[in-house]
């Protein structure tokens, strides 16, 4: 099958969060089980890019939208990359959606109306490249309208032949709401600007125009896709969901396990595996040494890594430290977000400099090397699509504390659970309490050698690439065409 991967990121390009390493991963499986697949995504200004150009198409200006370009690059690998650059709408600094002050760009209707339009073109007879997508997957908000200009084109086309259309669920909160003047600038037609189309509380989402309209909806975990359903997640959407359950399924993502492999990692300070475990101690030693903890006595370490913000549960970590340290324990931290979190952790590590570590911003050095060593991973978000951080600590021996929601209750197994193989420690809610609770059961298997190096084993026997992801993809691709 050709299918299009169309996306607002894709590292190591450009990345602000995990949809960033789904968009680097996911369609290469896809490629692996011999698809046609290409990526599409805007060509930002501060990019940098590699491959070879193999072809340079122009797209005809069209009524608020700039004529755009679309450069085909090959990569190393053979993978087909089509960036699409308009100076005018991407060449800016910041992240994808914002200026670096973390404004949202007031165009940002227009930006992405244009990426999700080019989407759409390219599973059409219009495409400007002259490669037809048999799939569309788009990718949360910024390519939600591609399957709405889809099924536009399906309903003018008669029996030329267009793509199916899928869109991926990869975080509900974010749903591409702009007001309802946009439609003039986006071709949105009146009949599709109530509520059975883009309309959402007077304005309109991208994202709701994908799920209304796209042919299939995904969600990057099962629970995930139950949890959106009900009104405490569903952000306003949960009616739209629930009326589409029939086509709305759950896959969980994948890691790439060649980026993350503690046998075969350059960025850590020793080499380890689940046959050779001796080299997370080493790890262990190193990262303490890097972050200035003591080092005089070994104490059980707690390792952070992301967004400091309500949704990951970091108030609980911030609110349990103190505790943590007169225990005996050390945390390390690596993350940015809400200025009052990150002024919090600071004072943490200001007020216990030997055992408190705190480095604001992100680097993906010191991000592996606190997956390799710390002794747990902690990760008690109030929700969680998917998340990432908890398979790679499993695989890097970490057994990570969690909350039993979204794709982490679908990969992490509680240590006295009566299913066997338990790889972590999972809160049933988000509380203080019951984040508390699992600290200390974490101390207390830390402390039993034996018990925690079951928990290790477990975790790194654990097969978290992308392989069956991609054949569920496939399979649902499939089906789509089929019918």
């Amino acid at each position: 099958m050709k299918v299009l991967f169309v996306t607002p990121e894709c590292a190591p390009m450009v990345k602000t969060g995990g949809l960033g390493d789904v968009s680097a991963a996911l369609p290469r499986a896809l490629a692996a089980l011999g698809h046609d697949v290409a990526l599409l995504m805007p060509a930002y200004g501060d990019m940098v890019i590699s491959g070879q150009i193999v072809g340079l198409f122009a797209v005809a200006p069209h009524g608020a939208w700039p004529a755009a370009q679309l450069l085909k690059l090959r990569q190393e690998d053979g993978f087909i990359l089509y960036l699409l650059s308009c100076p005018q709408l991407y060449a800016r600094a910041g992240t994808p959606y914002g200026a670096s002050n973390g404004q949202d760009h007031d165009d940002n209707a227009l930006r992405f109306g244009l990426l999700s339009r080019v989407a759409a073109m390219m599973g059409t007879q219009a495409t400007p490249c002259g490669w037809q997508a048999d799939i569309v997957h788009a990718n949360d908000w910024p390519t939600g309208l591609a399957p709405f200009y889809l099924a536009q084109a399906r309903s003018a086309a008669g029996a030329a032949p267009v793509a199916r259309s899928l869109i991926t669920v990869h975080n509900l909160a974010f749903q591409g709401i702009f007001p309802m003047h946009a439609c003039d600038v986006l071709d949105i037609p009146t009949e599709d600007r109530g509520m059975e189309g883009v309309e959402f509380w007077g304005g309109i989402s991208m994202l709701k125009a994908g799920l209304n309209f796209a042919d299939a909806i995904t969600t990057v975990s099962p629970t995930y896709a139950r949890e959106i359903q009900g009104a405490e997640l569903g952000f306003g959407l949960d009616g739209v969901l629930r009326g589409r359950a029939s086509v709305l399924r759950g896959i969980l993502n994948g890691i790439d396990t060649v980026v993350w492999n503690p046998a075969d990692d350059p960025l850590i300070a020793a080499p380890y595996s689940v046959d050779s475990p001796s080299g997370k101690a080493l790890n262990k030693t190193a990262l303490r040494q890097r972050c200035g903890l003591d080092a005089a006595e070994n104490r059980m370490l707690f390792g952070l890594v992301g967004r400091l913000t309500h949704q990951k549960g970091v108030d609980l970590v911030a609110q349990g430290a103190e505790r943590l340290v007169e225990q005996g324990a050390q945390l390390v931290v690596l993350g940015n977000g809400d200025a009052a979190m990150q002024a919090r952790f600071t004072d943490l590590s200001a007020r216990y400099p030997e055992h408190i570590s705190v480095t604001l911003g992100f680097d993906e050095s010191l991000a592996h090397q606190i997956e390799a060593g710390a002794d747990c991973f902690l990760m008690p978000s109030r929700f969680e699509p998917c998340g990432l951080n908890q398979m790679y600590s499993q695989i890097y021996g970490t057994p990570p504390i969690v909350t039993h929601t979204g794709g982490l209750a679908d990969s992490v197994v509680d240590a006295d659970s009566p299913q066997p193989g338990g790889t972590g420690f999972v809160m049933q809610a988000p509380t203080q309490e019951m984040f508390d609770h699992a600290v200390q059961r974490a101390l207390a298997a830390w402390k039993s050698p034996v018990a925690w190096e079951s928990l290790q084993r477990a975790g790194m026997r654990q097969t978290f690439g992308w392989d069956a992801s991609a054949m569920a993809y496939s399979d649902l691709y499939g089906e789509l065409l089929a019918n």
